[in-house]
């Protein structure tokens, strides 16, 4: 039997007395509990929205990007494609041209992220549930068309039904010295709108074409590209095929996946999760605090009882250990019932999405969460060391305290 655990839990669920100790202890818990819960539940707020962005990113991005290393543009050879091919994981393998373009509609002009593409990006299906107007096409009949972000519908006034109207898009020739006043110093292409996507507000600026026009445009050589995109089987392991794929590749190339197209909105979400969980633990920590006043109060009301202990032969670490468990015991209490009561509001949002984005233009109506068994870990780690360090200095009071009243005595 661990006697020092056995006399704490003695003293905690003693019935005979209920004083204010009993009071401070009971704040402690609640306060503690409250604690925990609210690093559940931000830290699980906090995975959501990640995984909120990536499911956001999986609509337009692919799952593997292959871009220079050095520049903007990659030089596709034959090897390289069968490299790419011969892993056997890759699905499709979309070719990607994309750079700034000025984008002209009736009278109204604006600057466009102009993405070339070929027929695999539509094979993809991943603009499917983006579509808001009008069809999912590139070139028929003979026909150049373009799908444009809401975004860019909005700022240039498109309508898809008008079929005679061509949106236009403007793109500097590759002159050492040229007039932006002439119109010959452009290259131009025209286009039919097909259709109107939207995903979200950073991908609002963005023109789909058919690659080769693009290409034309631009003045691409026939093997440059910006980009290959890589689509692969559901199953396969997407950091595994990614470390594969750069040591085939080599150094010329860069394999990124979906976080490595966005690292600047990821890193910022980390680092207020970061700064979050600090600020928690700060609050778990003023909550911990009434556990020093509790475990200090119950060292006086206990002199007696340690005094006879002592006399029993009992060693000071014995009673700092007895005061340290009934601190731990308050502090498990409550973090277990921050725990559980964390958990089950993170699955009641999950489920029923009780608290709204209170955004009309957001994709979710509900705010994101998701349980990470790594989360519960540290937070369960944070409570134990912040309650265990609160805890010590009045076990270790009490302790000297009361062996000094017990030699006077």
């Amino acid at each position: 039997m661990n006697l020092p655990l056995w006399i704490a839990r003695r003293y905690f669920f003693s019935k005979r007395k209920r004083s204010f100790i009993n009071l401070i202890s009971l704040v402690s818990m609640l306060g503690v509990g409250v604690g925990t819960m609210a690093l559940v539940v931000v830290l699980s707020v906090f995975n959501g929205m990640e995984e909120l962005n990536r499911m956001i990113f999986k609509t337009f991005e692919a799952d593997l990007t292959v871009a220079p290393a050095q520049g903007k543009r990659l030089t596709v050879s034959p090897g390289l494609m069968q490299k790419i091919q011969k892993t056997g994981d890759v699905v499709l393998i979309t070719q990607v041209i994309e750079d700034n373009a000025l984008a002209r509609y009736r009278d109204g002009q604006t600057v466009v992220k102009l993405k070339g593409i070929d027929n695999s990006y539509l094979q993809r299906r991943q603009l499917d549930t983006a579509l808001v107007q009008g069809k999912l096409r590139l070139q028929e009949d003979g026909i150049n068309y373009a799908l444009v972000a809401e975004g860019v519908r909005n700022a240039l006034l498109i309508s898809p039904e008008d079929m005679l109207t061509p949106l236009e898009l403007w793109y500097p020739q590759n002159r050492k010295t040229y007039s932006v006043l002439s119109s010959d110093a452009f290259n131009r292409a025209d286009f039919a709108v097909s259709g109107v996507f939207f995903i979200e507000d950073n991908f609002d600026d963005y023109v789909l074409a058919p690659i080769s026009v693009v290409r034309e445009l631009v003045g691409y050589q026939q093997n440059q590209l910006s980009s290959l995109e890589l689509q692969v089987k559901p199953e396969v392991d997407l950091p595994a095929l990614k470390k594969t794929l750069q040591q085939q590749l080599g150094g010329k190339v860069v394999i990124k996946d979906r976080d490595d197209l966005n690292p600047d909105l990821f890193r910022a979400i980390r680092i207020e999760k970061l700064f979050v969980t600090v600020t928690l633990t700060f609050l778990v920590l003023i909550a911990s605090i009434n556990i020093f006043f509790s475990l200090s109060m119950l060292a006086i009301e206990k002199k007696d009882d340690v005094a006879i202990l002592y006399a029993m032969g009992a060693s000071p670490s014995l009673v700092r250990r007895i005061f340290l468990f009934e601190g731990l015991i308050v502090a498990f209490i409550g973090g277990l019932f921050g725990l559980v009561l964390g958990i089950a509001l993170c699955l009641l949002q999950q489920r029923f999405g009780f608290v709204s984005m209170g955004i009309e233009s957001s994709l979710i109506d509900a705010y994101p969460v998701k349980l990470q068994a790594s989360d519960l870990v540290i937070t369960t780690v944070i409570v134990i060391v912040v309650t265990s360090v609160v805890s010590w200095f009045p076990a270790r009071k009490a302790a000297a305290v009361s062996k000094a009243v017990d030699s006077v005595q």
